[in-house]
């Protein structure tokens, strides 16, 4: 449809050949079977209606398939047909109210009723709506992208001539049609009528006469999984009105059954075509919009009786965990650990609601911090295809409004509107964020909230709302220098700030280690995947392929939320007093505060990651053996990295730095330079400091903008301080 071509199409019903009886027994039949259709001895439409009824809810939601078990006819003029029965099925509906709720009373003034439709037809994805669709009942699956504003639509128009005060009125159809108002007044004149003719253009409309309801213009995307490699997704405009108003917001992902039509659009003062009379631009007038019930399943999880044996047997698998971590990324070598943490992060914790409204997250964020080609971005490209639901983002080309949300000015309406980001659009999966060192700090600042709170909160252009962003975070990063540093502490090999290291719930340091075994055995590990698609271990990929990785772990989601038992908890708590105890004597000892924090944050990551190891046998009390693997992972990530470097950070290193850095300065007055070879002569070979503290002392003071590096790094020039 994006190719703008001429075609034909009767979207509305017509008047020529219809005969009002055929109309006046559709829509009996159409009345029995609201009246009349039963499941297991229950009226299913007539308690509906009488219930909706009741709470002042004029619709009902009706299943196609009910309709086809019932006429099979009928169901197929109304698919085919829908802009024709859909009216009819409603006068109907409003008719069977009637006779149900007020059987005894002759009038009742009831208000217009809606019909609600749903089935579980094939999806029609958005670009194959083609002009064979056009005024055809057609099933569309996609995420929410920006939602307008209510607005109000009239139904019928209440106009007067200004002249004769002759009223009259226009009824309009639904969607994005409207109506012109008659240039003639159409008041009957009398043959002999004296009062002159009423001028051109003479109605006004009577506003209070009018009859509105409301309507709200979605747009829809294609999910990221449905759109081909190389093409950008497209997107279509939806119409809801009356009770499908305010049913979904940006970043949720839904089912909408619509009437696939079209609209005259507005002719554009640049475009050749935009006033040609043939051309039209299709939208879909939602009659039915299904939202995934589930948020933490987003991708309409229903699973078989067998699929769900099959996965309670796995589930009793003992070595489960093993095996489940050998099927991430099989392709890549080793990084056992990372692997089973990211399990964890797929599996997640338990979302815990507190008495007082507090809710507490689930999710599992993980950070990857280490070398170059070691693997990292390869991890997050899997982790994109294996979770259910998930966004892949490089941090150069991400910014503030890219990743949490942006405001749009409609264009139609000149009013602004919400378009949700990355990690809205996420809601309920995972964003992998590569290059995570390389993004703005004001951009990095911007997720801080979605990290934590698992919300973003807007107050832009006159708009101050907040959205749900229930996801987990995998990021990837390089230290400052390209490569860590082992001579450096973990201070001076990260470049974050303590307040988003925080809010990851494990920190892996992963280096590029050289041991001729461990580079053998790599070797031949890449050989085999170059020569054959296969490792050369024995991968257990087919044991359990990512498709059906995928179904297990949305199924874990769903079905289990285990909670800690007492002896877990207590287990857990002495053990996070033993580690703050721990960093606080290794920071006394070094004289300096751990770059990477070990807050009551930390606290609650071991808790998650020992939730999401019971989640994935699908027991509901996670024990001491989940504890003693959640710390494990803990202590091998985490404070692996905290510890990283420590020995370098003692105190007579720092005394020697400190010294060497009143040395330098007054070698060096402010507007000087000299060459580093000269300064390393001087200071390791004649005073005899040692190599890595001048290293330290110099890097400090460039940190801190006393001295800077000239010529490549050969000119060490004093400006400052």
């Amino acid at each position: 449809m994006d190719r703008q071509s001429v075609y034909s199409a009767r979207v509305y019903e017509s008047n020529f050949g219809d005969v009002d009886d055929t109309r006046l027994q559709l829509q009996s039949q159409l009345e029995t079977f609201i009246l009349d259709f039963r499941l297991d001895n229950n009226f299913v439409y007539r308690d509906q209606l009488r219930e909706n009824a009741l709470l002042k809810k004029f619709y009902c939601d009706v299943d196609i398939k009910d309709l086809i078990s019932f006429n099979e006819e009928l169901a197929h003029r109304l698919v085919s047909e829908p802009a024709e029965i859909i009216p009819l099925f409603e006068a109907a509906l409003k008719k069977c109210t009637h006779r149900i709720v007020f059987p005894h009373e002759k009038t009742v003034d009831l208000p217009d009723h809606q019909l609600l439709l749903h089935s579980d037809a094939d999806d029609v994805s958005i670009r194959n709506l083609d002009s064979m669709t056009i005024a055809r009942m057609v099933r569309v699956p996609g995420i929410v992208i920006g939602a307008s504003v209510m607005s109000s639509k009239a139904t019928e128009l209440n106009i007067q001539c200004r002249n004769c005060n002759h009223s009259q009125v226009l009824p309009i159809l639904g969607g994005f049609t409207g109506v012109t108002l008659p240039r003639q007044c159409g008041r009957k004149r009398l043959p002999k009528d004296p009062t002159p003719t009423c001028p051109l253009d003479p109605y006004f409309v009577l506003h209070e006469k009018c009859r509105f309801v409301d309507q709200q213009v979605i747009k829809l995307q294609e999910a990221p999984d449905q759109v081909p490699v190389g093409e950008l997704p497209r997107h279509v405009l939806i119409t809801a009105d009356r009770y499908l108003t305010n049913r979904v917001v940006p970043g949720s992902r839904c089912t909408v059954m619509g009437i696939f039509s079209i609209y005259q659009n507005k002719a554009s003062k640049n475009s050749s075509t935009g006033g040609a009379v043939a051309i039209r631009t299709p939208y879909l007038r939602a009659v039915g919009i299904q939202t995934d019930i589930d948020q933490a399943a987003k991708g309409n999880a229903t699973f078989s009786e067998e699929e769900e044996q099959e996965f309670l047997e796995l589930s009793r698998r003992p070595d489960l965990y093993n095996i489940m971590a050998d099927c991430i990324a099989p392709s890549i070598y080793g990084n056992r650990d990372i692997k089973k943490a990211i399990l964890c992060l797929l599996l997640g914790g338990s979302k815990k609601i507190l008495p007082d409204g507090m809710r507490l997250r689930g999710d599992i964020n993980v950070l990857l911090l280490g070398d170059p080609g070691t693997a990292k971005s390869q991890l997050l490209k899997f982790v994109e295809k294996a979770a259910p639901i998930s966004i892949y983002t490089s941090g150069k080309g991400s910014s503030a409004a890219g990743l949490t949300a942006s405001v749009q000015r409609d264009q139609s309406t000149r009013e602004f509107y919400l378009e949700g980001g990355a990690m809205v659009l996420a809601d309920g999966g995972v964003v992998c964020i590569d290059e995570f060192d390389k993004m703005r700090d004001e951009d990095r600042v911007a997720i801080h909230e979605a990290m934590e709170q698992q919300t973003i909160s807007i107050a832009k252009a006159g708009i101050t709302t907040i959205l749900n962003a229930r996801t987990s975070v995998l990021a990837a990063a390089n230290p400052i220098f390209g490569r860590y540093d082992d001579m450096k502490t973990p201070g001076e090999n990260i470049d974050f700030q303590t307040t988003i290291l925080s809010r990851f719930d494990m920190i892996f340091i992963v280096k590029d280690e050289h041991t001729r075994e461990k580079d053998e055995r790599m070797a031949k590990h890449v050989m085999a995947i170059h020569m054959d698609g296969r490792g050369a271990e024995d991968v257990a990929e087919s044991e359990i392929p990512v498709q059906k990785m995928r179904r297990y772990i949305t199924y874990c989601k769903t079905r289990c939320a285990p909670r800690l038992s007492p002896e877990a908890a207590e287990k857990l708590s002495s053990h996070f007093v033993s580690i703050r105890r721990q960093v606080h004597a290794a920071e006394i000892e070094a004289n300096t505060r751990s770059s990477i924090p070990i807050t009551v944050r930390q606290l609650e990551a071991i808790v998650r990651i020992t939730e999401s190891l019971a989640k994935l046998t699908l027991s509901p009390i996670a024990t001491e053996a989940h504890v003693d693997e959640a710390i494990r992972l803990f202590l091998c990530s985490t404070m692996d990295a905290v510890n990283q470097g420590s020995n370098q950070g003692s105190r007579e290193m720092n005394d020697e730095v400190s010294r060497l850095e009143a040395e330098l300065k007054r070698r060096l007055p402010i507007g000087w330079s000299t060459s580093l070879a000269t300064l390393r002569r001087e200071m390791v070979e004649g005073k005899g400091y040692s190599e890595q503290a001048l290293n330290r002392s110099l890097m400090l003071l460039q940190r801190r903008d006393t001295i800077m590096f000239r010529n490549q790094g050969a000119q060490v020039y004093r400006n400052g301080a």
